[in-house]
């Protein structure tokens, strides 16, 4: 979706990139795009602006783990579930009444861990595989948000800084929530991608991270996985997002994350997407 939209009508712009980053020959990152109501489903580009009015709208991120090509499938597994949960609720069930956005989201997660962990068991080469999962759901002028695993949702509100809506479900993340940790040590720290929660790698039911908060126009979101931050302080990336640098102006915001933090590390596959109200 793309074109000339009145300005008076609330709308979405948003762009959205990945990367393998310098180091790894597969990318085992995913994003998804979604604008939807119960007569449609749409999926968006990796840029573009829609209205808002009459339409709610998914963006995620997920990056994937596991031997030979698992992660690739785990994070597709993970982008596609969502996929066909949404067109099953709003168009197979369509006049029928639904669970609230964060029962649906619960249910979402739990549904692409199950079947990850299936896959892993019916292929060889996708055992152990799992997934992280971050995910945006905009409702009218909510936002409901999912999350499991190091990936990061960031909400800028308009002229007030930069917040982290979700928590690193990581060893070193918990132990930076409990005060044991600042940011430069929890960066430099050896466990700081080892997972305490994630999607399929596990056999017990996920706990997913659910909230919802209300935004406005002017807000920004972005979301990225654990290659954006291996490579950026959470200053530079507010930074990057508000008031970027004269060389990184001609970018689209998604196309500046990617750069600058593969510049930076690049170790990690790379993805970002950023969404303005």
């Amino acid at each position: 979706m793309s074109g000339s939209i009145d300005t008076q009508i609330p709308t979405f712009s948003w762009t959205a990139k990945t990367d393998p980053g310098r180091v790894r020959r597969n990318n085992e990152d995913a994003f998804l795009s979604l604008m939807f109501n119960h007569e449609e489903l749409v999926y968006l580009g990796r840029l573009g602006e829609a209205p808002r009015e009459g339409w709610q709208f998914i963006f995620a991120v997920s990056d994937g783990m596991g031997g030979a090509n698992a992660g690739e499938f785990a994070s597709r597994i993970a982008v596609q579930t969502i996929t066909e949960l949404v067109s099953r609720e709003f168009h197979q069930k369509r006049g029928d009444q639904h669970p609230s956005p964060e029962e649906l989201l619960a249910i979402f997660f739990q549904s692409v861990h199950v079947k990850t962990r299936k896959t892993g068991f019916g292929y060889s080469e996708c055992t152990g595989m799992g997934a992280t999962l971050s995910l945006c759901w905009f409702v009218e002028n909510r936002v409901h948000v999912g999350h499991i695993g190091d990936s990061r949702i960031y909400h800028f509100p308009k002229g007030n800084g930069m917040h982290q809506l979700t928590e690193d479900h990581t060893r070193v993340g918990r132990m930076r929530r409990e005060g044991l940790l600042n940011e430069r040590e929890a960066r430099t720290s050896p466990y700081k991608h080892q997972l305490e929660r994630s999607l399929g790698s596990h056999p017990d039911p996920v706990e997913p991270q659910i909230k919802t908060l209300d935004f406005q126009e002017g807000d920004r979101f972005v979301l990225c996985t654990d290659g954006i931050t291996d490579g950026l302080w959470d200053h530079s990336v507010e930074k990057i997002i508000t008031t970027p640098p004269p060389y990184l102006m001609d970018l689209c915001p998604a196309e500046r994350l990617i750069r600058e933090a593969k510049d930076s590390s690049g170790r990690d596959n790379l993805t970002a997407m950023v969404i303005e109200s």
